[in-house]
């Protein structure tokens, strides 16, 4: 009874306010509008939402809904009530004006019986923008994809005070004994009546010691570190154990709150300082010894951006350890000991020698150069210190030359700061191969560390020579914190499909192939991927051709934009024979193609990065023509396909005719 009394004198009215872009599809679409190139949503006037159904596709691959014009000068959050049946999928993508491509801001692909809710943060911009739904449904019988409502608020998704009807997309963490509800009080006064909500779990069907009951926040979908606000609420039985943890996709939780007593006799306000760097969802978690142990209360979760206590230290920038090592050794150091064992170098490219991974053209490291060797010789390369009880993604590349790839060739250890101990954590494998390859390593201590990078020159047999180049530091595990939050438009590595590039087959004589590994004839063609060494690319295999002959491989159509635009991608042109690569611009109503960047001949035996500007005010098509060149031997390959705004940021040299330094001539395969 308690309890309740308390409830009733905290709350306040309180309606969420619904921002431009909403719409619950009672009287219609709101200003959004079916894109005509594709399928049309449909909105069924029997339960008031719009969907797209599979017998109506006609051919198509997806139907895609378009919102009006929007602003967002403030942070706001998108919340929408959809479902899938049978199979298919839903994406929610963002179109800034101006910008040729949509960015992914979330998207979802299993069926449901039921309507769900998703939760998408929007940070606030200067730009007007679109918001874009596209829906796949699948080729089962009676496939569709249906949304109920879009509703967006001003704030972050992690913000609720349960006035909505779908509890701001909080969900429920099911269990047969206990569970979070909604409460609900009325209040009359002299002048109105005064109504809120707020959500409770009780242990009246608590039959077994520490049943839990867990209310979920939406997950985070981009960076947040903050100040996170909520008032509580613990009864006096003494039963109860209430906490608060984060948990993120794997699972993985981390308790960040626990209250110092086991009651309240008020509402009480927690200020808990968060710091999300990937993505992380909220759990509120009531545990009860008894079935009568009382009752926990809950209301007005909040989020700001500024920390709850001014002395917080802002998160830690992991970036401290990234290094291209194109302008230096960045806040990488060698032991006093080792005298400069690894050396910066870069290189001309040849059939004996690789360039570095960035460009091909730029610098890496190299240890254990012809000559620098010294037998029986460690060579330790430092990192800079990281704080400890963070979980850490180290992710780098490696080439191994010379005669000798034992494991003792490269090894990475962690340094404690307190002991100066060394543990080991990767090594090179027995089967490594020769050409760039990435590795991810995870890695968390509890105490400050160091990476450090070991290389060990035992004998002129046990000596093998080894690159190092791209070091890059994330926080998270690697599985979490492979990129942003939101997917990189315009962005293409080829490791899932071709990002539906298209085959222009009329005019061509083969297609481009999706490629791993080498490719089939011997001295053409890429020994792997540019992504990670043993990934996907494309490329045209030059056997079947004749002399002349081509492959073309075009973008799906692109939208204009008033801005300068930059082209970046990766290419691999090495062969006696290699023939020529051209990137044309192709404008819709126009006949003629304009001819943006192209190479002809062999060009190294590196990936090579290659950077283009252009500018094109309607919609158009980016198309890569490989020509067979006098040979077999002209194998031609791209990867790592990136759009952006331009115009294109050139920190060095970008093809293998710039110069090089020649200090390490010696170096052999």
């Amino acid at each position: 009874m308690l309890l309740i009394l308390l409830l009733c004198f905290h709350f306040i009215v309180a309606r969420t306010q619904t921002l431009p872009g909403s719409c619950n599809f009672e009287t219609g679409t709101c200003g959004y509008v079916s894109d005509p190139s594709y399928s049309r949503w449909t909105l069924n006037q029997d339960g008031h939402f719009i969907e797209v159904d599979s017998p109506l596709m006609k051919g198509s691959e997806k139907a895609v809904l378009v919102s009006p014009e929007l602003e967002m000068f403030e942070w706001s959050c998108v919340r929408f009530v959809y479902q899938i049946t049978g199979s298919g999928s839903l994406q929610l993508l963002l179109r800034p004006e101006g910008d040729t491509f949509d960015q992914t801001l979330w998207t979802a692909d299993m069926p449901s019986d039921s309507w769900l809710v998703a939760s998408i943060d929007l940070w606030n911009t200067s730009a007007s923008y679109k918001m874009v739904l596209e829906g796949k449904p699948g080729e089962r019988t009676n496939s569709s994809v249906s949304i109920i409502e879009i509703r967006i608020v001003p704030g972050y998704c992690l913000e609720c005070n349960f006035e909505e009807q779908q509890m701001c997309g909080y969900k429920n963490q099911w269990s047969p004994s206990v569970n979070w509800y909604i409460g609900g009080t009325n209040i009359n006064t002299q002048s109105s009546q005064i109504t809120g909500h707020y959500m409770y779990v009780a242990s009246l069907y608590a039959s077994k010691p520490q049943e839990v009951a867990r209310l979920v926040s939406p997950m985070t979908t981009t960076p947040l570190s903050g100040c996170l606000s909520f008032y509580y609420l613990q009864s006096q039985d003494g039963g109860s154990q209430f906490s608060v943890f984060t948990r993120d996709k794997l699972g993985q939780g981390e308790e960040i709150w626990r209250p110092s007593i086991d009651h309240t006799s008020t509402w009480t306000l927690v200020q808990l300082d968060i710091k999300a760097p990937y993505p992380l969802e909220v759990v509120f978690e009531a545990a009860f010894n008894k079935p009568n142990g009382g009752q926990v209360a809950l209301d007005n979760i909040s989020f700001s951006a500024e920390f709850c206590d001014a002395e917080t230290e802002p998160p830690f920038d992991p970036s401290i350890g990234n290094c291209d090592f194109e302008m230096g050794f960045c806040a990488y150091q060698q032991a006093q000991s080792d005298n400069s064992v690894w050396k910066r170098v870069s290189i001309k490219p040849n059939l004996y020698r690789t360039g570095d991974h960035t460009t091909g053209a730029g610098s890496f490291l190299v240890a254990n150069t012809r000559f620098l060797q010294k037998y029986g010789y460690v060579s330790r390369l430092f990192g800079p210190s990281m704080p400890g009880q963070l979980t850490y993604c180290l992710r780098f590349y490696y080439t191994l030359m010379g005669i000798g790839k034992s494991d003792s060739s490269l090894a990475v250890y962690v340094q404690h700061e307190d002991s100066q101990t060394l543990e080991k954590i990767w090594t090179v494998s027995g089967n490594s191969k020769d050409i760039w390859t990435e590795v991810d390593i995870t890695f968390q201590n509890p105490q400050a560390t160091k990476v450090v990078f070991v290389s060990i020159c035992k004998n002129f047999w046990d000596c093998g020579l080894v690159a190092l180049d791209d070091i890059r530091v994330t926080l998270g595990d690697c599985s979490l914190s492979s990129g942003s939050f939101l997917s990189i438009p315009g962005q293409c590595d080829f490791e899932i499909d071709d990002c539906g590039y298209i085959q222009e087959k009329k005019l061509d004589a083969v297609d481009w192939v999706r490629e791993k590994g080498p490719t089939p004839t011997s001295y053409t063609g890429p020994r792997g991927d540019h992504t990670t060494g043993v990934g996907h690319y494309m490329y045209i295999e030059a056997s079947p051709l004749l002399p002349g002959q081509n492959a073309r491989l075009s973008t799906s159509n692109l939208r204009g934009s008033h801005s300068p635009q930059c082209l970046q991608f990766h290419y691999h042109m090495f062969g006696s024979g290699t023939g020529q690569l051209i990137v044309y611009l192709r404008q819709e109503e126009s006949i003629q193609e304009e001819v943006l960047w192209s190479r002809q001949g062999e060009q190294s035996i590196s990936w090579l990065k290659a950077e283009v500007d252009y500018k094109c005010n309607n919609n158009h098509q980016i198309v890569f023509e490989a020509v067979r060149g006098s040979s077999i031997r002209s194998d031609i390959a791209i990867d790592d396909i990136l759009f952006k705004k331009g115009p294109c940021k050139v920190k060095g040299p970008t093809t293998a005719e710039s110069r090089f330094s020649e200090n390490v001539n010696g170096i052999a395969r």
